[in-house]
């Protein structure tokens, strides 16, 4: 299954103000697994580019939160999710037909069965846009 995460950056990724659960150790996991990274926050794109850019993370996009929705038009994947630490995360990911994770479940890292093929299924405290 082909897996594209969107991860929000403050309070969700460990380079974050403040730090979330989910480290860039765990998101260079899913990157070797095949997985399409990226983020989409509150932040100016230059900003984004330079977090990854010192974590030293060939980040596959970058967007608005509020621009999911561009990400989706620009990759094919099975399955879509953005994972934050905020309702308004949540609001945004699901209007754009993203499913959401609150970055506690991201930290499990819930991507490795799907990436995978160990199991195809959807975690179940995932959000979809049908919630």
């Amino acid at each position: 299954m082909k897996v594209l995460i969107s991860f929000d950056i403050d309070g969700t990724l460990e380079g974050g103000d403040p730090p979330g659960p989910v480290t860039y150790d765990m998101v260079r996991k899913a990157q070797e697994l095949g997985c399409i990274i990226g983020s989409a926050s509150d932040r100016a794109l230059s900003a984004q580019q330079s977090l990854w850019d010192r974590a030293g993370i060939k980040n596959d996009f970058i967007a608005r939160k509020h621009e999911l929705e561009k990400v989706i038009e620009q990759f094919e994947a099975d399955f879509y999710v953005h994972t934050g630490d905020r309702d308004l995360d949540k609001s945004f990911s699901l209007e754009a037909g993203f499913h959401f994770w609150w970055m506690t479940d991201a930290g499990n890292e819930p991507w490795i069965p799907m990436a995978t093929g160990e199991d195809e299924s959807i975690p179940e405290f995932t959000m979809s846009p049908k919630d």
